[in-house]
């Protein structure tokens, strides 16, 4: 069973009044896909011969930088010597990462060949942590296409090794039996192993750790359901690793001999079924034991949908976990040793994997999510500097108060919004919308937030992505869910005379067509209640943490908003 991975951000859409860019169509991975053995690759370039293992202090370059392995990767990478430069599509969106200003992030694209080109000048290893996670039909063209341009690059440039980190497929299962998107990145893997450099590809099936995708889906799924109907998947069998074996494999591999160019099946000590990992989650969280029915009637797209309506894991990202799990994965060797030994009392084992996980969440300690990454099909555009969007339209909802309290105890509440805080203002209009993005293939409102109190950029929040961050100033918020449009949410706090503060808050939105106009008009009468209520809400609850200061400003959210 592969787990799925999360785009970074999804296909760029020009806004008005910003210019035509490049549209690049993969993304970082959270968690693994699949790779598999050599054949050839057909735009593979000569270049200079690859030499022996990195020297001491290699250059390493990481793509996928801001998704849920790639984000851990970089700060191990540099605490085992190594300089990192990470390829982003956007860097702003890497700038508030605690190892960012440790590394050298340039922009770039796997898909464009010329800053590819750019980006592996003087590397010795190079991380291929990409791939799509789109469902569209040419979603296989577009990872085949970007493996054969970084592979090309990347001989061309003279990299020492390629390490890829792909999904343990199941032995003696034909390729046109497997999903479309495990099916695609057993194609990944063979074409980086045909590239002409020697190449790591790391298959691993479930990862455990706080915050990938598997763990919250096993989570949630153990938690809220003591009775459940389940699919028959939950009888296969499959071997869990923990993330922070992946992590060590991983750094590991860049120092693998020359002469070493194959896959290898990573995984940890324990192999088990869904049914016995969800028993086993049960006992380590403390939970009594669960009541599992696998019926054989739940097809992956059912079980996606399963999945999306209990956990946070939407549809569209459940799909592809579900239908990887049609079959047996258990690691055929266990070879990677003899180049990456194991810790002094082997790899993590499955419990003390969920008990580490588990500690990660309760103290709110979670580096990178499954969510760290976009969701498939939602509009990265940041909000262009242009106010008239070159003559188009664009509606705003604005909202100002003034707040009786310091800015600091403002900005406190403003940066704690959404997730277990609520949004301040009509929560069942909030839930609703929710429930209508995940019935539409969208988000939902239940990814919650990485940290209970404080924000990044690039951070999901809900069914919003935060866009800019400006510690006591502003946070700006790009909407995820499904909407015939773009849309925004700005909130602003500035100093007021008197040690107080003003509270502004602007919503966006620039409509697509006719649909996104009618949504607009349809929606208006309800912003007096959504907004205004959620302007007033903010204020009052900085003034109470003003009038409180020994209390938690995150109770007073949760008193306001619900």
């Amino acid at each position: 069973m592969a787990t799925p991975s999360t785009p970074a951000a999804s296909e760029p859409r020009p806004g008005p009044g910003s210019q035509p860019r490049p549209q690049p169509e993969t993304r970082p991975a959270p968690a693994p896909g699949p790779g598999s053995e050599s054949r050839p690759a057909p735009d593979a370039q000569p270049g200079p011969e690859p030499g022996g293992p990195p020297p001491p202090g290699a250059r390493c370059l990481v793509t996928g930088a801001g998704g849920y392995i790639g984000g851990r990767l970089v700060p191990e990478l540099l605490d085992h010597g190594f300089r990192v430069r990470c390829l982003a599509r956007t860097p702003s969106h890497l700038r508030d990462f605690p190892w960012a200003a440790r590394t050298e992030i340039v922009r770039g694209d796997v898909t464009d060949a010329e800053s590819l080109r750019a980006a592996l000048r003087d590397v010795d290893v190079a991380y291929y942590l990409v791939h799509s996670m789109t469902s569209t039909a040419d979603f296989e063209t577009t990872d085949r296409r970007a493996a054969r341009t970084f592979a090309a690059e990347a001989r061309a440039a003279g990299v020492r090794r390629i390490v890829y980190l792909g999904g343990l497929t199941p032995r003696g299962v034909p390729d046109d039996r497997l999903s479309p998107h495990l099916r695609s990145r057993t194609e990944v893997g063979r074409i980086l192993l045909a590239s002409g450099v020697p190449t790591t590809v790391l298959r691993a099936a479930v990862v455990i750790g706080s915050g990938s995708a598997s763990f919250e889906m096993l989570r949630y799924l153990t938690e809220r359901l003591p009775v459940m109907v389940t699919p028959s998947w939950v009888g296969t069998r499959v071997q869990p690793i923990a993330v922070r074996d992946v992590l060590r494999v991983l750094v590991g591999s860049a120092r693998m001999p020359a002469d070493v160019s194959r896959a290898f099946d990573i995984g940890g000590p324990d192999i088990l079924t869904y049914r016995e990992m969800m028993q086993r989650y049960a006992a380590v969280a403390g939970l009594p034991r669960r009541l599992i029915l696998p019926v054989p009637v739940l097809t992956p797209r059912l079980s996606s949908l399963w999945i999306g309506l209990v956990t946070p894991v939407p549809a569209a990202l459940a799909r592809p976990l579900a239908e990887s799990l049609r079959h047996e994965v258990v690691r055929a060797d266990h070879d990677i040793e003899r180049y990456v030994p194991d810790p002094p009392g082997g790899p993590v084992r499955f419990d003390d994997a969920l008990a580490l996980a588990l500690k990660r969440v309760q103290e709110a300690d979670v580096t990178t999510r499954w969510s760290s990454a976009a969701h498939p099909g939602a509009p990265s555009d940041p909000l262009p500097t242009d106010p008239d969007w070159a003559g188009g339209s664009l509606y705003t909802d604005e909202r100002e108060r003034a707040v009786h309290a310091d800015p600091a105890d403002l900005w406190r509440v403003v940066e704690g919004i959404g997730g277990e805080h609520g949004w301040y203002s009509f929560p069942l209009a909030w839930a609703v919308r929710g429930r209508l993005d995940r019935l539409s293939g969208g988000v939902g409102l239940r990814r919650g937030r990485r940290d209970a109190h404080r924000l990044r950029i690039g951070d999901a929040l809900d069914f919003w992505r935060v866009e800019e961050v400006e510690p006591g100033r502003l946070l700006r918020l790009r909407a995820e869910m499904r909407l015939p449009g773009l849309a925004w949410l700005e909130l602003r706090v500035t100093p007021a005379p008197g040690g107080r503060a003003r509270y502004r808050q602007r919503a966006l939105f620039h409509p697509h067509g006719l649909a996104g106009h009618l949504y607009w008009r349809a929606i208006s009468p309800f912003h007096t209640v959504v907004f205004g209520t959620m302007a007033d809400n903010i204020a009052r609850a900085a003034e109470s943490a003003a009038e409180h200061p020994a209390g938690r400003p995150e109770e007073s959210a949760r008193t306001t908003a619900r």
